[in-house]
């Protein structure tokens, strides 16, 4: 029996394969803007972070503020991006259609881009109704209220709670909430501070078995 009453799913990079994609298009951005960088570093920089942190950070590099186009053209252009090569983590849809156990997704991305992800990959039903966005709870990672948040729509306490993560911001959110983070990690390719409730793991055929299912 899971130790677990509820499982928390960031969305992209541990539902949708999207960070790669929406990395290529940040990447291509900067360099219109003067900052040129490879799309690994891009990832690196900026995943899984509210939008507005990064966009400051790159006002600070330019000396200038970015004009008001540029968060809706990379919206624009990543939906573009999207709509043709976009796929779903290898399988997470197996693992949704067995778990025995409340789920939910828990993102700082807008529910208009989540919804759009779902929806392009056929996973949207899955998480009918439950659904929360940064956006929406007025909470982003790092900050532990988002999943908070979810938690107390389900009535579980944190404790009994788990989350699924791919980026340092969301493994950093469900630590300081008090729940186990599972960090998802294909390539491991960087390390993260050891605790006693952070797992790593690199494929998703590991989940059951990391549930306790």
């Amino acid at each position: 029996m899971s130790p677990f009453k509820l499982v928390i799913f960031d969305c992209d990079g541990v539902i949708v394969d999207s960070e790669p994609l929406a990395a290529v298009v940040l990447g291509e951005m900067l360099a219109e803007l003067g900052l040129p960088a490879k799309d690994d570093e891009v990832l690196e920089r900026f995943n899984g972070r509210k939008v507005a942190e990064w966009v400051g950070e790159i006002e600070k590099e330019l000396q200038r503020p970015i004009a008001d186009w540029f968060i809706p053209e990379f919206r624009r252009r990543s939906a573009e991006k999207f709509s043709t090569e976009l796929t779903s983590v290898p399988g997470i849809e197996k693992v949704l259609a067995a778990l025995p156990i409340p789920y939910c997704l828990a993102s700082s991305g807008p529910m208009e881009k989540i919804e759009l992800t779902l929806g392009l990959t056929g996973l949207r039903h899955f998480f009918e109704g439950r659904i929360f966005s940064g956006y929406e709870v007025g909470s982003w990672k790092p900050d532990p209220d988002l999943f908070l948040h979810a938690a107390s729509f389900f009535n579980t306490v944190p404790q009994q709670c788990v989350v699924i993560e791919d980026s340092l911001a969301g493994i950093q959110a469900g630590l300081t909430a008090g729940m186990t983070v599972f960090h998802y990690q294909p390539k491991i390719s960087r390390p993260v501070s050891v605790h006693s409730k952070l797992l790593s793991f690199n494929s998703m055929a590991q989940l059951q078995g990391l549930l306790g299912i």
